[in-house]
């Protein structure tokens, strides 16, 4: 795994998470509308993350691992903890059902919230993107630690 791998994966997350920050309809459904007075500082601060990386790997690296690990906590509790206990405590179920019916969705089942395309995919891509990352620092931490010896 190289370094490459994880700029391309945490690239590609900032540019589907970008989506969220500009909006993105087709007709009367979106994929995600325009949240960047909600999220806008998520996206800073993850561009500042990715940032410190490329120029700061040793300490970089730790940050974006972090930060990606607590963006993903924020959104499985905002999101698949709502599907799979069919209630949560970041607002009411029946709020979060409406909130999200002009997103273009994978499935509708009345009474229950299922994420929507946009929030899947940017959830799979957070898991891929720190996966990657992980794997990177692990690697890269053995070979520091046989140059050592």
């Amino acid at each position: 795994m190289k370094k490459i791998h994880c700029i391309i994966a945490q690239l590609i997350l900032l540019a589907w998470f970008f989506l969220d920050m500009i909006g993105v309809c087709f007709g009367d459904k979106c994929l995600v509308t325009r949240s960047y007075a909600e999220d806008g500082v998520f996206f800073l601060i993850y561009l500042a993350a990715m940032i410190l990386f490329i120029a700061k790997e040793k300490i970089g690296k730790w940050i974006v691992i972090g930060w990606m690990t607590m963006w993903f906590l924020i959104q499985f509790i905002c999101h698949e903890w709502y599907t799979i206990f069919n209630d949560g405590f970041m607002g009411s179920l029946e709020g979060k059902i409406e909130y999200f019916s002009g997103t273009i969705q994978w499935l509708q089942i009345d009474g229950r919230y299922i994420p929507d395309v946009y929030h899947t995919i940017l959830h799979v891509l957070i898991l891929c993107a720190l996966t990657v990352t992980i794997i990177y620092t692990v690697k890269t931490q053995k070979n520091d630690n046989k140059d050592k010896v």
